[in-house]
């Protein structure tokens, strides 16, 4: 509960301990490893949880129950697949802002060097990144595929499912909320950590290289050419040992109000070392990259800041990190806190004002549901259109 005092309320939202692989004793890599909220949870109560089972990974549908606090205790299956080792689980999942198209990060299944050469295989499910539509109710599978996912329809095997390949962990990976741009850490073998870099408009059924390439690092194993044109590089890598880290925890482009000269900066850490960097992307290229080992505190409020295990995003753009021992951090000034106004409910995008992008988002979710339905209809219809309209400019 974030209140002027944060809290942590006494009964929990969900509890799948009983269903997830070894319970409370699981492995660091197993668990409840990613959690989506609907676009439209207001309407529906849907979201999404990505957990291990006995020797699978899983992908269910839960609805929260007439307490807006607690959820409903049983929910669906939509995915499961097997997983024949304890890593390597990927397991983030997002909404790309504005649609409905949820997208999972997989993992290589664990072990080392991908024995199974899963990552470049387009019929497993591992290594991937993984575009669906969920459905709101319906039956088994409750989701759809985009007609326009790359492999969709085809004449091979592939996993209609499949947006791009060639990962190894990419466990902790986000999207700009102003823009939809995708940002993919991916833990390395024994030699580099790597954050894949993806626009919102670039073609789908990128191959990110594992694992005949790790950064840009050739590997000497087999399974597509190492560095070659069909392979998409790493906008940034470091060396996986004391000096880099190695095992990187993808964050999150900051779009709050309290830092506006962070604004569009996206923010990572290394799991093992507490190394910590950002950088800003512009057409491409990554600019003002900074190490800030310095600013990153190694205590608060008498709780040691260790193992970050993730990041997160309030609805007003500020970041927090939750480390491996359960403690949650606010990103903030070094002046201090800044309270930001609430949320325009205009700005589909976040990005602070209603315009064009704004409308574009809202015309592209046109007739179905999305960020676009402002009033909770469940349709994106005209009364949308004229409340944006009415908000222009703000």
């Amino acid at each position: 509960d974030l209140g002027a005092t944060p809290t942590l309320r006494a009964t929990a939202f969900l509890n799948i301990d009983p269903i997830v692989s070894g319970g409370a004793s699981t492995s660091d890599e197993q668990g409840l490893l990613g959690m989506a909220f609907d676009p439209d949870y207001a309407t529906n109560g849907q979201f999404y949880v990505y957990y291990t089972g006995t020797g699978t990974n899983n992908l269910a549908r839960y609805t929260v129950s007439a307490d807006p606090n607690i959820a409903n205790a049983t929910g669906v299956v939509m995915m499961t697949w097997s997983d024949p080792y304890s890593n390597h689980n990927g397991g983030d999942i997002h909404f790309k802002p504005g649609t409905r198209d949820l997208y999972m990060g997989t993992g290589d299944g664990g072990s080392a060097n991908d024995p199974g050469n899963v990552a470049q295989n387009l019929s497993s499910r591992h290594g991937k990144m993984h575009r669906i539509t969920p459905t709101v109710g319906g039956t088994s599978p409750y989701y759809t595929i985009p007609a326009s996912n790359p492999f969709m329809g085809g004449a091979t095997t592939a996993d209609d499912t499949v947006w791009s390949y060639g990962l190894r962990n990419p466990w902790r990976w986000c999207f700009d909320k102003a823009n939809g741009d995708m940002y993919i850490a991916d833990v390395g073998q024994n030699a580099i950590e790597e954050v894949n870099y993806e626009p919102s408009n670039a073609a789908a059924g990128r191959n990110y290289g594992w694992r005949c390439t790790e950064g840009t690092t050739c590997t000497g194993l087999t399974g597509c050419t190492c560095n070659g044109t069909g392979l998409t590089a790493p906008v940034r890598t470091y060396a996986h040992n004391s000096a880099g880290g190695y095992s990187i925890t993808g964050g999150r482009v900051y779009r709050g109000c309290a830092m506006p000269d962070m604004q569009g900066i996206y923010f990572y850490v290394d799991y093992s070392t507490n190394n910590s960097w950002s950088f800003r992307m512009v057409n491409g290229t990554v600019t003002e990259f900074v190490t800030r080992n310095s600013e990153l505190a190694t205590a608060v409020g008498g709780q040691t800041v260790n193992q970050i295990a993730a990041f997160g995003e309030d609805a007003k753009g500020e970041l927090y990190m939750a480390d491996h021992g359960g403690q949650i951090y606010k990103i903030i000034p070094a002046s201090g806190e800044v309270t930001c106004p609430t949320p325009n409910p205009n700005d589909l995008n976040g990005d602070g004002v209603v315009d064009g992008a704004d409308l574009g988002i809202l015309l592209g979710n046109w007739g179905g549901a999305g960020s676009g339905d402002i009033n909770g209809s469940g349709l994106v219809d005209g009364a949308d259109l004229g409340i944006l309209l009415g908000g222009w400019g703000a």
